[in-house]
């Protein structure tokens, strides 16, 4: 089965192709949003793997703000066999889990959950680097290659401590830099109200898709990237590509039945310390040149 995430970058995929035709207006938006953001605030680091880096603060975010979030496809990525990490990977997840073992759920899913908060005397650094292992451990089972992973530094004898050393200092001071950075601009402004993250939705059994956060009916995506190219002086403006703005679509019409009950959707710049939300109407009339119907839009996206 593939994901939303590959279908949307395919402009020849029926996917893209439905949400370019049914939401064709975009430019108006992406130029708010490159104004908006401002000045980039975390540079990223030179030699820094700018995919692992946004994996791993993806998840540091996730724990700011979930009591009990997901660490499945940590163990999915390290129960395929792909590197000789097993140890490791098991004696770090093992912790983390606080001995909870993992369970399927009624669609045959692998659940395995945290508990930051039993955790609380662990410094920076040290969640830093169990956020790059947990990044990857999900390239395990995201990724098309993985023979350059430093995760194939590991052997079977390796232990936990041998994972979490393979992130480097200088991608522990960006993730830290990243973290202050959403504590200070992200935290203040997500609105009150039940939060979840690491979801999944009811068109998930059609097509692959898992979303970052809501909170208080407001889906949050997390985008790590660096923004547009390079200027003169070394600085970017933030970027919003089209892909990211069909991602936020397609995770709202997957709730076939509004389960989630959303109502905004909202991409926060990681590296910009910027939270730029849409309410669903406003999104969708202006983006689809029209009022819509969100109810009937998901069934005929159910059916693409």
């Amino acid at each position: 089965m593939s994901a939303l995430t590959y279908e949307v970058k395919d402009r020849q995929s029926p996917v893209a192709a439905w949400l370019g035709v049914t939401f064709p207006q975009h430019k108006e938006i992406q130029a708010e949003f490159r104004v908006g953001a401002g000045a980039q605030q975390v540079l990223m680091p030179a030699g820094a793997a700018p995919g692992t880096q946004g994996a791993a603060i993806d998840f540091w975010l996730r724990m700011l703000v979930d009591p009990q979030p997901s660490i499945a496809l940590p163990l999915v990525g390290l129960l395929s066999g792909r590197a000789r990490c097993l140890r490791a990977g098991k004696e770090l997840l093992h912790e983390l889990a606080a001995g909870e073992s993992p369970r399927q759920t009624a669609n045959r899913e692998v659940e395995l959950r945290m508990r930051p908060a039993g955790f609380a005397d662990r410094g920076d650094e040290l969640w830093a680097r169990v956020c790059y292992a947990l990044a990857l451990l999900v390239e395990l089972y995201r990724a098309e290659s993985v023979e350059h992973s430093r995760l194939m530094r590991l052997n079977a004898s390796s232990g936990a401590a041998d994972l979490l050393a393979l992130a480097n200092d200088v991608e522990v001071a960006d993730l830290v830099a990243m973290r202050a950075l959403a504590v200070e601009r992200l935290l203040p402004v997500l609105p009150a109200g039940p939060v979840t993250t690491g979801m999944t939705f009811e068109g998930s059994a059609d097509l692959a898709a898992d979303a970052d956060l809501i909170a208080g009916g407001m889906l949050v995506e997390f985008k790590a990237g660096q923004g547009g190219k390079p200027r003169a002086d070394g600085s970017r403006a933030a970027s919003l590509p089209r892909t990211d703005l069909d991602q936020l679509l397609g995770y709202t019409l997957m709730d076939y039945s509004d389960h989630h009950g959303l109502h905004v959707v909202g991409v926060y710049a990681v590296r910009f310390g910027y939270l730029a939300s849409w309410p669903l109407a406003d999104l969708g009339q202006r983006m689809g040149a029209r009022a819509v119907d969100l109810a009937a839009l998901r069934m005929e996206f159910a059916g693409v």
